[in-house]
This record gives C-alpha cells, structure tokens and sequence, in this order.
C-alpha cells in the first residue's frame, strides 16, 4: 500500500480521514501545517500528498509550487475554497486532483486509489522501452519503463495527469482529441468546470514543452499532437493521416 502525507490543520478533518485511509492499509503521515512537510518530500518515502489551502502557518499553494519544484509526485488539494478560480490554481499549480470540503470521506479514498493506480501503471504497465518524436528541429522523448520525458536531452518534470494526457496525445498523434475524451481516459473522473480544467493541464504542458508548438489546438473540438513519431533507428515513422471522427 501507499505512504501518505496528509498536511490538514482541522485536527478532527486529519484523524478521521488518517484512520480512513489506514483502514485501506495505508502509511499516513500527518502534519497540521506547513513546516516540516518538505523535509519529508526530500526524503522520498511519500507517495501522494494531500494538502489543505489555508493552514495555520501559511499557504497551501505555495506549499504546493515549492513540492512541484522538486517532485512530481501525486498531489491532491482538500479544501474548503470553492470558486472555480481557485480549482483552476489548484490545477495551474500541478494538482492531480481537487477535492472541496465538505467531502465524502469514501469518495476521496476512491479517488486517491484511483490516483495510484493509475501513476502505478504509468510506471510498470509499459512494453515499449523509449519512444521519440521530432517537431522544427527538436526532440521529444518519452522513458515510458522509468517515467522520464527529455526535451532536446534536457529531462522535464510533469505531474501524473500531465504525463498521461502527454503519452495519450502523442500515441494519437495528428489525431484531434476531445475534451471528453482526455478527461476520460486520462483522468477517468467528471467534475464541475472538467473542460477548463483540462485546458489549465494543456497550459501547463505547452509551458513545460517549450516553443514547439507540440500541441495544437482545433477549435471547437480539441486538441492534436503535432509531433512526427521517429523509429528506433532515426527515421521519420508515417503520420497517421485520418481524422478523429468525434
């Protein structure tokens, strides 16, 4: 089972799901605040973070930016702030997931087992050993056994739902992608403002990518990676040339 770090300031909030969680087997380390969370991060022993927004000794947000410098690892935000401006933060800042008090402690414990189930086999599920596109002159490798995308050799780190719209898109390459269908299987969930929310993820990769314009958009209907699949030798693979009929 997993190690949880659990960072929730309400002392109630924080034992009633810690022991939630633990029924399912789970390690849960419990702070109710900020400091000290990211000496644990540092050590490598978490395997997804839940993070209250507005705790005693700071905010979660930031917390969250100063995780997301060092780690992809899962991270989901509880929080009572609902507005969809701070849904979108939550995603902007590399959230996996956003979940708003008050919660149904079950539901989250679907949730964070979907979560790991889906990073688990993102990292072990995977045959094919690196795969490579070329688009204006640069590189785009993705590692799919150890988890690792490289730009021109240079390694970029992506959150979990970022790294599997990025492996779902480029395997679909040239074919345009719904909205519908990224949240379904990328993220196999449906939430309230789901379409902006899987705008901010694409936002956010573009910037991760760089200049290339590696993903396009077709609007009024998605979104297409422009990549050119390189085979293992070098060579330029064939583009899919057919439409997605969505």
């Amino acid at each position: 089972m997993a190690c949880i770090l659990l960072v929730e300031d309400n002392a109630f909030i924080r034992e009633a799901l810690a022991g939630y969680l633990q029924l399912d087997e789970h390690t849960v380390i419990e702070f109710g605040e900020t400091r000290g969370v990211m000496e644990v991060i540092q050590r490598g022993i978490v395997d997804l973070v839940i993070l209250d927004v507005m705790l005693p000794d700071g905010n979660g947000f930031n917390l969250a930016k100063s995780i997301r410098e060092i780690s992809s690892i899962p991270m989901v935000f509880l929080t009572a702030k609902d507005s969809e401006s701070d849904r979108i933060t939550g995603f902007e800042l590399g959230a996996d997931d956003y979940i708003v008090k008050p919660f149904s402690s079950k539901e989250l414990a679907l949730r964070i087992q979907a979560l790991l189930k889906r990073c688990n086999n993102q990292q072990t599920n995977y045959s094919s050993p690196n795969y490579c596109w070329k688009l204006d002159g640069q590189i785009l490798e993705l590692d799919k056994n150890t988890h690792k995308l490289f730009v021109n050799k240079q390694e970029l780190y992506l959150t979990g739902a970022e790294w599997k719209i990025l492996v779902y898109l480029a395997e679909h390459e040239n074919i345009v992608v719904t909205r519908e269908r990224i949240l379904s299987e990328c993220l196999n969930y449906f939430f309230e403002g789901s379409e902006r929310t899987i705008d901010t993820h694409i936002a956010n990769l573009r910037s991760k990518l760089g200049t290339g314009e590696w993903i396009g958009t077709v609007r009024g209907f998605g979104y297409r990676f422009n990549g050119c699949h390189m085979g293992s030798d070098g060579n330029q693979r064939n583009a899919v040339q057919n439409q997605d009929k969505q």
